[in-house]
């Protein structure tokens, strides 16, 4: 088995590429090895000291280190928690696994909402998911849509530029009701 590794703009977020999938569909986020239970791929990778964040994708893995911890330090064992994890026959996830990711959203505004989810399955995540992470719809209240951003996303140096710049105007430009691009904390 070949892992792959790219880096994300988040320089504390690096993306593993293990050649196969990850998760059938949708994604799975860990901020924590207590979140981290229904996964035994999180777990030892949780267990490699200095991982602060776990992030899983349709074909990769983004793991977020503490900044006093060098990747020169870590990414051997973690590329060897991949692998094992892999070798071992274990499902990524135990139990049920995550859909769209979304929040459900109701009311006069459902129609503006689908609209907003949309744009963001089709133009906005899979640009997101090349750098390692994801962006979910929160809520709509008001012109002001809430994004949560999860993955090398969360806390990245460059997100809140994407956010205003980029992903704000794509909404404002196709959802005329639309006035202000927010993120949201877990």
């Amino acid at each position: 088995m070949f892992i792959q590794t790219e880096s994300t703009p988040n320089p504390a977020t690096l993306k593993f590429l293990p050649g196969q999938t990850v998760l059938e569909m949708g994604t799975a986020d860990f901020a924590s090895a207590e979140a981290a239970a229904p996964s035994p791929l999180a777990r030892r990778i949780f267990a490699v000291n200095g991982v602060e964040g776990v992030f899983f994708g349709t074909d990769f893995v983004t793991v977020t280190k503490a900044d006093a911890i060098d990747w020169d330090h870590i990414k051997p064992a973690l590329l060897g928690a991949i692998m094992e994890h892999y070798q071992s026959g274990q499902p990524v996830i135990e139990g049920e696994q995550a859909a769209s990711g979304h929040a459900d959203h109701s009311g006069e505004d459902a129609e503006i909402v689908t609209q907003i989810k949309e744009l963001l399955d089709t133009r906005v995540r899979p640009a997101v998911a090349q750098d390692g992470g994801d962006i979910t719809f929160h809520g709509f209240d008001r012109g002001v849509v809430y994004l949560h951003m999860q993955g090398a996303c969360a806390g990245c140096p460059s997100s809140t530029l994407t956010l205003k710049m980029g992903i704000e105007n794509l909404l404002r430009h196709y959802i005329p009701e639309v006035v202000e691009v927010r993120p949201v904390a877990a």
